[in-house]
């Protein structure tokens, strides 16, 4: 089936996103976000995600069905994020897309949160070069990966030994007065700040670090020290200038990143570099990420800004890949797997 008809249903922290695509072509793209509800907290309280789900699924896949001008009865399967993500919302989801799956005889797919990531791509430029490289980062996860392909064959390379990119961003935007969640606002506030104002550590990247952890990345001691900056300051009676602090800490985020993301497109002579995740959307990485792509003759595909945050719609592309190429659904026996390793693309 070459142009198949996919509802993916995505909940694995605090956003309920329906997509429905029809081959790679998006037409809806509904989300429901309980991000407000968490911001009071500093950052995402599971038992009040899962009840958000619960309470906005039937809604947002209405609004999804009206978007794109179809019924239930007109999907051919539907897709579900199976994992990795918060035990309690990921069940919300994946027993949405059950009875749905049930009720309509139709089959479904529980696929790894992160391959989606990758997959979403193709609803902005086209199938994915096979291999490619794949650069994940997010308030949950950070990983390069080599993609030989997507359906089936997803092999990692390198990880977060600590907070991930987004993550880190939230704290230090919570260390500096920000919102939450923290990575539009450090963002917004970088922009008139100077990048090279203060020269924060750069993890994992000495020499003896790259023997051990070449692909792998660390944001605990710059967090560290970007805290431990501010304070000192205070201390000291000096007036904090935010702009600054967020430019040079968003540069040592990114540049460690590119750093790592271009070395495993070279390593493993790779030529196309696939970016994705709700960091992804950070303006200073998609830059600088140009820039060095360019310089090493590297095939750089950024989703848009909207697709590279949490959707249905890449739950539904890489649904849609799968049953393109002819892969097996899951059985429906199948659970939610908060740990779910991203070797397994389909559950």
């Amino acid at each position: 089936m070459s142009e198949p008809l996919i509802l993916g249903i995505e909940t694995s922290c605090d956003e309920t996103g329906i997509g429905i695509v029809r081959g790679t072509t998006l037409l809806a793209d509904t989300v429901a976000s309980s991000v407000d509800e968490h911001a009071r907290f500093g950052g995402v309280v599971p038992e009040v995600a899962s009840r958000a789900h619960l309470e906005a699924m039937v809604p947002t896949i209405e609004r999804a069905c009206q978007t794109a001008g179809i019924t239930l009865d007109d999907v051919d399967a539907f897709a579900v994020t199976a994992g990795p993500g918060l035990a309690g919302a990921l069940l919300v989801g994946v027993s949405a897309a059950k009875s749905l799956a049930l009720a309509l005889n139709k089959p479904l797919y529980g696929v790894n949160h992160l391959a989606a990531h990758v997959c979403v791509d193709q609803l902005e430029h086209g199938l994915l070069d096979q291999p490619s490289v794949a650069m994940l980062v997010s308030g949950g996860h950070s990983s390069l990966l080599l993609v030989p392909d997507i359906t089936g064959e997803v092999q990692p390379l390198g990880q977060t030994i600590d907070d991930a990119a987004g993550e880190a961003f939230d704290k230090i935007a919570r260390v500096l007065g920000l919102p939450f969640p923290g990575g539009p606002y450090i963002d917004l506030a970088a922009r008139d700040g100077d990048p090279n104002a203060i020269d924060f550590p750069r993890g994992l990247t000495s020499p003896k670090d790259m023997e051990k952890h070449r692909f792998d990345v660390s944001f605990s001691g710059l967090k560290t020290a970007v805290a431990r900056w501010v304070e000192r300051e205070e201390r000291s009676g000096n007036s904090i200038m935010v702009n600054d602090v967020a430019a040079s800490f968003q540069e040592a985020v990114v540049d460690v990143l590119l750093r790592k993301a271009i070395d495993a497109c070279l390593t493993n002579e790779v030529g196309t570099l696939v970016i994705g995740g709700g960091v992804a959307a950070n303006s200073r990485l998609r830059a600088v990420a140009e820039e060095r792509c360019a310089e090493h003759k590297i095939r750089l595909r950024i989703p848009s800004a909207k697709l590279c945050t949490d959707n249905g719609a890449m739950v539904a592309a890489l649904g849609s890949e799968l049953v393109r190429r002819g892969r097996d659904a899951s059985r429906l026996d199948f659970g939610s797997d908060s740990s779910m390793q991203v070797t397994e693309v389909v559950a």
